[in-house]
């Protein structure tokens, strides 16, 4: 017999799961209802209102499951910022694919390691990445080649301009779908993919347009790279969702971003302290071009404070915000607000609503008293589910209920968290993570090197150098030229050492270990 009232219900339950549903792609959809044909984003001189992006990516996700892509499967973006890499990675919300954005610095095997590690199926590209493409072609398996823009065989804004369906794809998507993996550097060779879902980023989002002040109507500039969880997660998708408008550029350069800062009136600016340092000193900073600007965000390494000071004093009517996290909580933990700067300016400020933090000894895992040094730990919902195929590193993140961050800190009686030092030996130049095994690595081969230790150094511009000390095989002789050469040809540009020492030794402690503590003191 028929169980019509089974049926009706099963119906009525799928009914209401849908129209609960919070996706990215539903969050897109209500942005795009409520804002409609107001410009929402700006790339070379295209523009796009909320409406389009909205149809565009539609149209773009269907043609995506038309070139045999199905849920779940990975597809890599590899480029710099423009509105083509932004409409990708929204088409892949839409049609229940995880994204994996990759660092476009990267070649040869680090990229055939991303490609792999994730199991990309497809991979869309700048079309002047192609050499880097075609050296990695035939070390991968991924199916389904493309162009971001530009490009004639499967090009991303060729289909998102093109006909097509404007309504998002009818899929059975879950709020706790994975959707994007991030890849972020540790203490191996070997980096981790940070698993988020729709559920952990709609949280983030929510609470950064909270604590940083992003509401409808923002001018915001989009210079950083989107590959990096700051400008993609903390800024341009909460403007997007919020209403406001970002210019995008696909490179940082000092002259693109004082000329549309002051000529575009934009109000709101995020970048790590090297770009706001090269800011300050270039001959184009006018700060009576500027002072409209009401919003400088920085984050992803320390700014030096004397750096807040002249911001500060160039720029009187824009309030400051640090941003502190990791890509694994979405990126942002903590934001240090601008009433807050005058009493704390070297403090990473508070968690956000959504984060509970704790210090705790990094041995006993019990709580640290106001001003002892621990590492921080996490509860949030904006943390990841866990490192894409490595479920001992997982294991040990989450030890004990509570996502372990490898950074060390304190706070202080009121709540306020100060970062001291990162854990694990993670060199961090210029906002970029550099896990300092990979550059040692890449320098034990060459056949001079008997022993190599990478640390970060001190630097006006990097705020940390990636420094390589090392001891050289008898019968050699000293040539630094020759080892930057060789770490250029196997690293991307940004692990290449900016200095070489050659000592007789490394400092050592009694079990044999090495002492990079002392190393950086003798150096620094």
């Amino acid at each position: 017999m028929h169980n019509s009232g089974s049926s009706a219900s099963s119906s009525v339950s799928a009914g209401i799961q849908r129209a609960l549903r919070n996706t990215i792609g539903d969050a897109i959809a209500r942005s795009a209802s409520t804002h409609g044909k107001r410009t929402a984003l700006a790339f070379d001189d295209r523009t796009w209102s909320f409406a389009e992006i909205h149809a565009a990516s539609n149209r773009l996700a269907h043609r995506l499951i038309e070139l045999g892509l199905t849920q779940g499967e990975r597809v890599g973006a590899y480029g710099k910022n423009s509105d083509a890499y932004l409409l990708l990675w929204l088409a892949c919300t839409k049609a229940g694919l995880i994204h994996v954005p990759i660092n476009y610095a990267l070649i040869g095997n680090e990229l055939t390691y991303a490609l792999t590690q994730s199991g990309c199926k497809a991979l869309f590209h700048d079309i002047d990445l192609q050499p880097q493409i075609n050296a990695v072609r035939d070390t991968t398996a991924v199916a389904i080649y493309g162009s971001l823009y530009g490009g004639d065989t499967n090009d991303v804004l060729k289909f998102a301009l093109g006909p097509g369906n404007d309504n998002a794809p009818e899929l059975e998507l879950s709020d706790t779908d994975v959707v994007q993996i991030l890849y972020t550097s540790g203490t191996t060779s070997d980096p981790k993919g940070a698993m988020h879902t729709h559920r952990s980023l709609m949280a983030h989002y929510g609470a950064c347009q909270y604590h940083l002040d992003i509401r409808a109507r923002e001018r915001s500039l989009a210079a950083l790279p989107l590959y990096h969880s700051a400008q993609m997660h903390v800024f341009t998708m909460p403007m997007l969702l919020a209403g406001g408008y970002s210019r995008m550029i696909n490179t940082p350069t000092p002259d693109a971003i004082l000329g549309l800062l002051a000529s575009e009136q934009l109000n709101a600016f995020f970048a790590p302290p090297t770009v706001w340092i090269a800011l300050l000193h270039h001959p184009q900073f006018n700060p009576d071009k500027l002072q409209h600007m009401s919003k400088l965000y920085y984050g992803a390494s320390i700014m030096p404070g004397q750096v807040v000071k002249e911001l500060a004093e160039k720029l009187p009517g824009a309030g400051l915000y640090n941003c502190y996290g990791q890509s694994e909580i979405a990126p942002l933990a903590t934001v240090l607000l601008p009433e807050e700067h005058a009493e704390r300016p070297s403090s990473a400020g508070r968690p956000m609503q959504t984060v509970m933090t704790r210090i705790v000894d990094p041995v006993t895992g019990k709580d640290c008293k106001p001003g002892e040094q621990g590492e921080l730990v996490h509860r949030s919902p904006q943390l990841m589910v866990g490192y894409w195929r490595k479920p001992e590193a997982t294991e040990e993140a989450f030890k004990d209920g509570w996502f372990h961050s490898g950074d060390l800190g304190y706070q202080d009686d009121e709540g306020y968290i100060y970062i001291v030092d990162r854990i694990k030996d993670v060199v961090n130049t210029g906002g970029v993570l550099v896990a300092s095994r990979d550059v040692e690595e890449a320098l034990y081969q060459h056949e001079s090197v008997a022993e190599v230790a990478v640390i970060g150094v001190p630097d006006e511009k990097w705020i940390e150098a990636i420094c390589a000390v090392v001891v050289l095989k008898e019968g050699y002789a000293e040539d630094s030229d020759a080892l930057i050469s060789h770490a250029r040809a196997q690293l991307a540009s940004f692990k290449v050492p900016k200095h070489i020492h050659f000592v007789e030794q490394l400092p050592k402690n009694t079990a044999g270990k090495l002492l990079k503590r002392k190393l950086r003191e003798d150096l620094s």
